[in-house]
């Protein structure tokens, strides 16, 4: 079973890219676990971001943080040994644009990273009961993908208690994140769902005091 603490992964989609170091050193500094990597296509989702060069730099920012790369994007088997090579620690793609799930996943493994898979909210949980013994990490999206700074969907509290228990039965060792709209205000709430990692962008980049935040997120508890 995963650890009881809390894990906080802030989003450098929400950071100041002017200022990319200073952005992943305040991460550091405030005691967060993941920096979380946001790839998108403007295919699968409605927006373009960054892609191999840039979170070779973030990974060169930082010897503690684990890089978390969400890739948000049509056909990533094309693209998961750039992202492992440029530093990627654990790569998820997403069940919706893999048609051969099982192959991609073995894919990221063979490059020596973790495997992820991520679900949109109105992908029901039973497109993973399959393949969740092989992951190292599930990522329910609490947002629509796309762009930052979304209200967290209520819905997703129940999808988190149902994979709760997905997880007890198939994958003990699985690790569940959750990505969109966590605050300082819900993260308890999540938490005990049976969320083990909480993606964290405007509201860690944007607060006025980061670590206290982070603190506040990291203090949540089953």
């Amino acid at each position: 079973m995963p650890s009881p603490s809390t894990l906080i992964a802030p989003s450098i989609l929400s950071a100041d890219f002017t200022a990319l170091r200073p952005s992943v050193e305040l991460a550091e500094n405030a005691g967060a676990d993941w920096i979380h990597c946001d790839i998108m296509d403007g295919n699968f989702v409605p927006n373009i971001t960054f892609g191999p060069l840039l979170v070779q730099a973030i990974a060169s920012c930082t010897k503690k943080m684990v890089i978390d790369t969400h890739l948000m994007i049509v056909d990533p088997d094309r693209f998961i040994e750039d992202f492992v090579k440029a530093g990627s620690h654990q790569v998820t793609v997403h069940q919706e644009t893999c048609p051969h799930l099982h192959r991609t996943v073995q894919l990221i493994k063979s490059f020596g990273a973790k495997a992820g898979v991520s679900i949109n909210p109105a992908t029901p949980l039973s497109t993973l009961e399959s393949i969740l013994p092989d992951l190292d990490l599930v990522l329910l999206m609490s947002v629509n993908p796309g762009f930052g700074g979304q209200k967290f969907i209520p819905s997703s509290v129940a999808k988190i208690r149902q994979l709760h228990e997905m997880r007890s039965r198939l994958n003990p060792n699985l690790v569940i994140a959750i990505d969109g709209g966590i605050t300082e205000e819900n993260a308890q709430e999540v938490v005990s769902a049976g969320a083990d990692a909480l993606i964290a962008g405007t509201a860690f980049f944007k607060s006025a005091n980061p670590a206290a935040t982070a603190a506040k997120i990291k203090s949540a508890t089953r």
